[in-house]
């Protein structure tokens, strides 16, 4: 592929909207826009990033260096701008999504159910508030989350203890899709906002996490406006259709595979069990590798093997001879960028440092002098001089890996 057939539009700085290094390297390159759109070069690379995926599978990751963390179902990328937010177990490397994350439950000390007790609990339409107003741990209390199923109406009553939060999509895996329920159907369920309780309660699906039939004497509410019940126990004051792990897990929260304690970070996805995402998997590959002049990606994830340059001569006609190379790289199946641009050498080499392909062959009157062209890996310090007649035996696909090491 031509240079300027991919109409490669570089830039000397870094778009003041970049965040991370990775995606200010992939819009100065001319991968993407600077409103994160790929440009014709970038649509190149997502097209050869999809055919080694169907050649990799999720192999891909490792063998070109990202470091991700994985489930069976999804593979993430954790970066401080990703969207969204995962846990992540630092000890077995175990991670989901934080909306559905499993973790480690502790169950309440065993007790002896003591009898229902009503009190007054004026202005307590709050976990917090009735915690302070009673003397008691949100550990003890009963949360109410209150939804209409999508589906049929139903009215949804879940528990969760209090000084827990619902992860409204794990009750969505258990019921379907939910939403608030209104202040007509909570009052038609005989509930009543702020002080809701399973307990008597008609005509509603009840849908508890699974700790609270392993938390005694909870306090829930009365479904009477200041007034709350205390020595709530599941099984004898109310039951539910659903019993399930239904809230979030939080940093800290103890790995339910190893018991280490979890963190929470912020990632992009980068494969799901049916998919892949191109474009977050191009923006990984640019995080990960890059230096402090543009990018270094790995062979063979770069769009292009070879970044193949003339540098304009006063006596010799390099650039015929570049175009020749570049003709026989092509019939020779060998992935390559001519960069044909009658442009300063200095602007070249900056460019395919940027671009970030693999091996730079370059053609200068200097070289050609003696037949040869100049070759240096992208990360090397130091190139090496090849005569025009061995570079295409040394990048073709069928022949061993290239020596692009130092010399």
């Amino acid at each position: 592929m031509r240079y300027q057939d991919l109409s490669i539009q570089t830039q000397r700085e870094a778009p003041n909207n970049a965040r991370t290094q990775g995606f200010a390297f992939l819009a100065r390159a001319g991968y993407v826009t600077r409103e994160n759109q790929p440009t014709a070069l970038g649509d190149y690379a997502l097209k050869h990033l999809e055919t080694l995926s169907k050649e990799y599978g999720n192999s891909f990751f490792s063998k070109f260096d990202i470091p991700v963390v994985s489930n069976e179902e999804e593979t993430f990328f954790p970066l401080k701008t990703g969207g969204m937010e995962i846990i992540h177990c630092p000890a077995c490397g175990s991670a989901a999504r934080s909306e559905l994350a499993l973790f480690a439950k502790s169950a309440a000390p065993t007790e002896e159910p003591l009898s229902p007790e009503k009190v007054a609990t004026p202005e307590c339409n709050t976990i917090e508030d009735l915690a302070i107003f009673l003397e008691v741990p949100k550990e003890k209390t009963a949360k109410a989350l209150l939804y209409t199923r999508q589906s049929d109406s139903k009215f949804v009553f879940a528990v969760v203890r209090g000084d827990m939060q619902l992860s409204e999509a794990k009750l969505k895996q258990q019921v379907g899709n939910v939403k608030p329920a209104t202040a007509e159907e909570i009052a038609a369920s005989g509930a009543v906002a702020g002080y809701a309780s399973p307990v008597g309660l008609q005509n509603a699906l009840i849908i508890v996490d699974d700790l609270i039939p392993d938390s005694p004497n909870l306090v829930a509410g009365a479904n009477e406006t200041g007034y709350h019940l205390k020595n709530v126990n599941y099984g004898r004051d109310y039951s539910a259709e659903i019993i399930a792990d239904l809230v979030q897990a939080e940093e800290g929260n103890a790995c339910v595979n190893c018991g280490e304690s979890l963190s929470v970070l912020s990632a992009d996805l980068l494969a799901s069990k049916d998919a892949y995402y191109f474009d977050k998997i191009l923006h990984a590959l640019a995080e990960s590798h890059h230096d402090d002049k543009g990018l270094t990606l790995p062979h063979p994830a770069a769009p292009f093997d070879v970044y193949l340059m003339h540098v304009p001569g006063k006596m010799m006609d390099t650039k015929s001879v570049a175009t020749e190379l570049y003709e026989n790289m092509q019939k020779a199946g060998i992935p390559v960028l001519f960069d044909d641009r009658d442009e300063r050498a200095g602007i070249k080499f900056n460019d395919a440092d940027l671009i970030g392909c693999p091996v730079r062959v370059t053609v200068g009157e200097r070289g050609l002098q003696n037949n040869s062209a100049e070759v240096k890996s992208r990360t090397a310090m130091e190139s090496q001089i090849i005569t025009l007649t061995d570079v295409i035996s040394k990048f073709k696909p069928d022949a061993s890996a290239p020596n692009t090491g130092t010399a």
